[in-house]
This record gives C-alpha cells, sequence and structure tokens, in this order.
C-alpha cells in the first residue's frame, strides 16, 4: 500500500470511529437520564384517624369500632357536655331558655372561635346555646357553666359526675369549651375516648332537644341586641352533603387534630359516628361519610325498638337557605363486625 492510500485508508477509520462516538453519546445519555430520574417511593399515607366508632342509637349496639377506648383530646366536642349539664339545669328548674346570662369579663376574654362577647352584655341561655352547637364559641361556653352552676369548677366537676353516670370510664372533664390547658400537655386537659363521646352522643339524642341546634346551618346571634350580628356558620361540613345528618359537633386543636360526632338518621335508623385525631377535615369528613353508606346498608328499614330514635325538627329560616341533601351514594360489601369495613377508598362522591 502506498503512502497515500495508507493515508486515505488511516482518515476513513477516523471518520468512522468519529461517526460511531456520535451515534453512541444518545444512547448513552439517554440511559443515564433515565437511571437519575427514577421515582422515589410513596410518603406513608397516614391513617385517617387515632380512634373510631360507629353505633347504631336504638339500641347502642357497636357496629364497628377501632382503636375506640384510646385517650385522647376531644377538642370542641367537649362542649357536648357543656351543652347536657346546662339541660340538666333546665330540667331541674334551676335556670330555663329564656334566663339572662350576663357576660362577665372572664367570659370576655376567652379566646379561640368566639362570637366576641362583651363584658356587661346580656343573653338568654338559648341564645348562647345556640352558638355553643353552631358557631364551637368557647366564650359562650364560659358564660353557661357560671350561668348553671356557681361558677368554673363546679361546672366541671357536674361534667365529670355526668360522665360518670353514663359509664364514660375513660374521660376527665377539665375545661366547658375544650381548649388547650396552658402546658399544652395533653394529660393536663380535656380527654376522652370515642367509646365514651358515642355514649354521650346517644344520651342527648335520647334525652334533650340537641338536634335543634346541631341542625342548623346559618344563624345570627345578637340579632335583636346588637347593631352589627354575628353570621355564624355551622362547622359541620355533613350538613345538607350527607343525607340525613343533622349533628352533632366538631372539634380541632393541634394536638387533637380533627374530630367529629356526627350522627344521621334515615329510613326509621339512627347512627352515632365519632373519630378523633384525623390529620385534616377533608380526611376525617369523606371517612365519616363512607361509614354512613355503608353501616345504614346494613340496617333494615324502621326498625323496632323500644329505644327512642329522634329525628331533628326541621331548622328555621335563615338568611341563606341550605340546599336539599343529596340523595345516598352506592353501598359496598358489609364485612363482619368489629372489623375494618370494605369501604371505597375515594369515599362518597361528595366535595368540601
Amino acid at each position: 500500500m502506498s503512502d497515500s492510500s495508507a493515508h486515505r485508508f488511516s482518515c476513513i477509520l477516523a471518520m468512522l470511529a468519529l461517526f460511531a462516538s456520535l451515534v453512541a453519546f444518545p444512547a448513552r445519555a439517554a440511559a443515564q437520564s433515565r437511571t437519575k430520574t427514577t421515582r422515589a417511593p410513596a410518603a406513608a399515607v397516614p391513617p385517617a384517624y387515632k380512634g373510631a366508632i360507629v353505633m347504631n342509637a336504638a339500641g347502642g349496639q357497636v357496629l364497628f369500632e377501632d382503636n375506640a377506648d384510646s385517650a385522647a383530646p376531644p377538642a370542641s366536642i367537649t362542649k357536648l357536655m357543656t351543652f347536657l349539664v346546662v339541660h340538666d339545669a333546665i330540667k331541674a328548674g334551676r335556670i330555663n331558655p329564656d334566663t339572662p346570662v350576663a357576660v362577665t369579663s372572664e367570659d370576655a376574654r376567652i379566646g379561640g372561635t368566639r362570637v366576641r362577647l362583651k363584658q356587661g352584655e346580656v343573653f338568654t341561655v338559648d341564645e348562647l346555646l345556640h352558638a355553643l352547637m353552631i358557631q364551637s364559641a368557647n366564650d359562650c361556653a364560659h358564660a353557661l357553666a357560671h350561668a348553671a352552676a356557681s361558677g368554673r369548677e363546679e361546672f366541671v366537676a357536674l361534667m365529670n359526675a355526668r360522665a360518670q353516670s353514663l359509664g364514660m370510664k375513660n374521660t376527665t372533664f377539665r375545661t366547658p369549651h375544650g381548649l388547650p390547658p396552658p402546658s399544652r400537655r395533653d394529660a393536663d386537659g380535656d380527654l376522652t375516648t370515642p367509646r365514651d363521646i358515642a355514649l354521650l352522643s346517644l344520651a342527648l339524642i335520647r334525652e334533650t332537644d340537641i338536634l335543634k341546634y346541631t341542625s342548623i346551618r346559618l344563624r345570627e346571634f345578637g340579632a335583636r341586641t346588637r347593631p352589627d350580628p354575628v353570621m355564624m356558620k355551622n362547622h359541620n361540613n355533613l350538613l345538607a352533603k350527607i343525607a340525613g345528618v343533622d349533628g352533632l359537633k366538631t372539634g380541632f386543636t393541634r394536638n387533637a387534630g380533627y374530630c367529629l360526632a356526627a350522627t344521621a338518621h334515615r329510613d326509621g335508623n339512627r347512627l352515632i359516628i365519632v373519630t378523633l385525631g384525623s390529620p385534616d377535615s377533608k380526611t376525617r369528613d369523606l371517612k365519616i361519610a363512607a361509614l354512613f353508606e355503608h353501616y345504614f346498608a346494613e340496617l333494615p328499614s324502621s326498625p323496632i325498638s323500644a329505644a327512642p330514635v329522634t329525628a331533628a325538627p326541621p331548622p328555621p329560616s335563615s338568611p341563606r337557605p341550605a340546599a336539599p341533601p343529596p340523595s345516598a351514594p352506592g353501598n359496598s360489601t358489609a364485612p363482619p363486625p368489629r372489623s375494618e369495613p370494605a369501604l371505597n377508598p375515594d369515599g362518597p362522591d361528595i366535595r368540601f
């Protein structure tokens, strides 16, 4: 091979090598890119609650429970016992719904959710009860405590005595409103369990007219006495969104999480569902809505029972009428009682 031929052959080999490297580079880059963008493991989904229970109000039968005896802060669900103790005082004749209650400076200083009570204002027991259940007003809870007893200490003692009478074995109340203690330690504040709150809810439905208050979505506070009334909005998102829901009480603090004692009435049946410690309100509401659909599907219509099953009266008119509740969504196959039901993971088709 001549020098010129050898030179041409070397040039051809060099060009082929360059071409091969150019073709191979994109493939190597793509492989490296795929390696770098490997999807990270999915984060663990937090549980829907720390404890839950489903109870049939007709006879108090427990249809489902999960950590139902685990004690936790109930936050504003505490106000259910406040309502019951005030009702007991009304029943005993010590006060009546029209009894005037003068707001004290201590009432006016209570923080959190409130209706901005001012020292010297006067409201009836009935108006304060509406604010207690609809607005979850902490200042009204404190005012009702000194209306129904000599003061906060005696009222809290009555709350705990009533809890014991209902068999609420794992409950201790320390406030009439559920606000956390100054120490922010759970052990220093109100503590209860889903089972105990279900027993309390059952007593309220059987013995009082609480559904008259908890079924109201909107109501003005101070309409007759204040130049600028407070428009109260019920914190229970299930009202008018899940068929038959007419109570009872929500609760939230940072330590307690999102809590709800809910009840609904359909086809002659009434269920009570309590969850404590949900990570957010949407998770809580969807889980409870799904439990309602599942367990109502298991109950026969119009049960015959000696225990009263109370339906809430129609709510009074409000400035913005509530939309009619939607029809019940489909139901899933029933599992054995006392086990986690096979529910639609997305819950019923509702939006909050």
